[in-house]
């Protein structure tokens, strides 16, 4: 299920620009900066020391057994 599994990107504040967490449903090899950051915040120099300070980690879940779990429960 492609809401299954997201790309997280967490990147701190950079020179004048705020810190912010990107998603994007990409594949695990795609999992980075580059492809997840969107729009890029900074412009085309900044951009590769900008994604040195990004987080990225890839992260699936099962969107049935949440959702079992949650019938459980109830």
């Amino acid at each position: 299920n492609s809401e299954d599994v997201r790309c997280k990107c967490i990147c701190p504040p950079y020179k004048d620009h705020s810190g912010n967490i990107y998603n994007k449903n990409v594949s695990q090899k795609d999992c980075d900066c580059l492809h997840v950051v969107e729009p890029m915040p900074v412009p085309g120099p900044d951009v590769e020391a900008y994604c040195l300070r990004c987080e990225c980690k890839y992260e699936e879940r099962s969107s049935v057994t949440i959702k079992v779990n949650h019938v459980i429960l109830l």
